[in-house]
């Protein structure tokens, strides 16, 4: 089966030359938001450019919308028009073999109306292991003026996700972070521990099994306790570990998968919202 969002180490190699091809190298490290910019002058695949999950995919920290809020749209778009990308352009992400960091720039571009955007399965990881190319040539790219209609269907605001905890909405809310931080056992980063009410839990990092993407058939087995008819809404911490799970559900069939932008990290910043644990 032909995998709609993922494409492999191999394809792109054999259309590394397609005018119509742009790759987008989006390596990041939470601990250090300058190492990824700095692997990729180091080493990056040919043709690709750099887009920095802080700066780039990510908006300026306010009092909502949590760690990773949502870049404004003409700011995306302007990114997108400067490295070439057009209505034909077909877009590859990658970051170091993470997942996470190349599925917000998926995510985010999809939201924003770019249709034709895939992840590279297994990252630059992956592409080094099979002895693919990598240059610190920076790439000369033509712009161009292309401005998609957002897909607001892929993002769930927070009135929403406060609805659906309130009045028993239809569908599943998934929480993709590990199971201790879900249940309230440790919390490492957010000044609050636990979930969203109802929320139940999948760990992002059960879609991947030695980097890459399990096969389609074990993802629909991973979400087969998920009616495809009803909705879901994925969230983790601040909106990047969810992405791996909205790309996950895709694979395996399911279409009305949204993820909560602001996720956990908003959720917290109104200190009325209940937070349920496993304790």
């Amino acid at each position: 089966m032909q995998l709609q969002l993922v494409k492999e180490s191999e394809w792109l190699f054999e259309h590394l030359s397609d005018p119509d091809l742009r790759i987008i190298d989006c390596q990041f490290h939470l601990s250090n938001k300058t190492a990824g910019r700095e692997q990729y002058r180091e080493c990056h695949i040919p043709g690709a450019a750099f887009m920095d999950v802080a700066q780039d995919l990510s908006g300026p920290i306010k009092e909502h919308g949590g760690r990773h809020p949502l870049p404004a749209r003409e700011d995306f778009i302007e990114l997108m028009k400067g490295i070439g990308i057009h209505e034909q352009t077909t877009v590859i992400a990658y970051d170091g073999g993470e997942g996470a960091f190349a599925g917000r720039f998926l995510w985010t571009a999809q939201l924003f109306g770019y249709e034709r955007v895939y992840v590279l399965n297994g990252g630059l990881k992956a592409w080094l292991e099979k002895g693919y190319p990598v240059t610190e040539d920076i790439p000369v790219l033509t712009p161009t003026d292309y401005a998609p209609v957002m897909n607001k269907n892929l993002l769930v605001t927070y009135p929403e996700v406060k609805d659906w905890t309130e009045n028993d909405r239809p569908g599943y809310l998934i929480d993709s972070r590990e199971s201790d931080r879900y249940k309230g056992i440790h919390e490492p980063i957010d000044h609050k521990a636990g979930h969203i009410p109802g929320a139940i839990n999948m760990d992002w990092t059960e879609n991947f099994r030695n980097g890459k993407y399990l096969p389609v058939p074990e993802l629909e087995n991973r979400f087969n306790h998920l009616n495809k008819d009803e909705p879901i809404i994925v969230y983790c911490g601040s909106g990047i570990t969810a992405t791996p799970n909205y790309i996950a559900l895709k694979e395996a069939g399911f279409t009305n998968v949204k993820i909560y932008a602001g996720s956990f990290s908003d959720w917290i910043s109104y200190p009325e919202n209940r937070i349920e644990t496993d304790q």
